[in-house]
């Protein structure tokens, strides 16, 4: 497949410099979140801070909060937990402690990290659920016996984030982050307009599964194709993938060949245990992808 990529990237080189669109890879790794504590406007500054075991999104978090009014940090640490955060101040002793406590934590304590945290004398608690992506993130803020209400003005609460933004004409940008899926891995090749609308060609590199001891999470991932549709007006419409090779889908051993036109090539991809064999056709001229048997 690396041949496959250099062939891709190198033949049109001169083609993409020529684009009015243009992809931009930008992964985060801290995140601002507003919200409130029984009513107070509060801000959460939180950084990504190294995986706990195998999963991208079980990982360390530190960072700080304020209330809006006062805006005097209040450090934290904490978890990141597939959504989930469980953050703690230690009073005086946050520093000494942070290291302690990451210390205790392994992937099979990550659900019991309050009561590690109360081993270690925790100042203050809060406890924010984030798992259910339709709903607005909540949770609780926890003082010696006194519990309050708490909310962030998000449905999500990743810290760590794969973004690929997408500039086309009239000024808009899109994240495929927001509307394709968390993964990134995009690399722009083409775009076209006609009477239709308008299209962009990627091609993709993403990961199996963000959990690196879980099935195809060591394997080479999911590669492919992506066409976006967009109105004429650069709206976005809706888009297609178009797999070469997958893990999930037990694709491997695709075969390639460039046909006289050299901007049109040709994969076979052969059956599967759950598909029957297809070919794509990718033309990359005219931004489009084309399934056939």
């Amino acid at each position: 497949m690396k041949k496959i990529l250099t062939f891709t990237f190198i033949l049109f080189l001169s083609f993409f410099f020529a684009q009015k669109v243009e992809l931009k890879k930008v992964t985060d790794t801290f995140q601002v979140f507003k919200g409130e504590i029984a009513g107070n406007p509060v801000t959460f500054r939180l950084n990504y801070d190294n995986i706990i075991d195998c999963h991208q999104y079980q990982h360390f978090v530190d960072g700080w909060y304020y209330y809006d009014k006062y805006k005097k940090k209040i450090p934290l640490t904490g978890i990141y937990n597939l959504g989930d955060l469980y953050l703690f101040n230690f009073g005086n002793d946050q520093k000494k402690t942070d290291q302690l406590f990451k210390e205790k934590i392994n992937r099979d304590l990550i659900e019991k990290s309050d009561s590690i945290a109360k081993t270690l004398n925790v100042k203050e608690i809060i406890n924010i659920k984030g798992q259910e992506r339709d709903k607005q993130a909540t949770g609780t803020f926890s003082i010696g016996s006194k519990s309050l209400p708490l909310n962030l003005n998000t449905k999500d609460t990743r810290i760590y984030r794969f973004n690929d933004y997408i500039t086309v004409p009239n000024h808009k940008k899109i994240n495929t982050y927001n509307f394709i899926n968390n993964l990134g891995g995009n690399r722009l090749v083409s775009y076209s307009s006609g009477k239709s609308g308008n299209r962009v060609l990627l091609y993709f590199e993403e990961l199996s599964n963000f959990n690196y001891c879980g099935m195809c999470g060591a394997g080479d991932g999911e590669k492919g194709y992506r066409v976006i549709y967009f109105t004429n007006d650069w709206n976005f419409k809706s888009y297609e993938d178009f797999l070469i090779e997958s893990c999930l889908e037990g694709i491997y051993d695709t075969t390639s060949k460039r046909l006289k036109d050299q901007k049109i090539l040709k994969f076979s991809i052969k059956k599967t245990s759950g598909f029957p064999a297809y070919t794509l056709t990718v033309d990359i001229k005219n931004a489009t992808v084309t399934k056939s048997k």
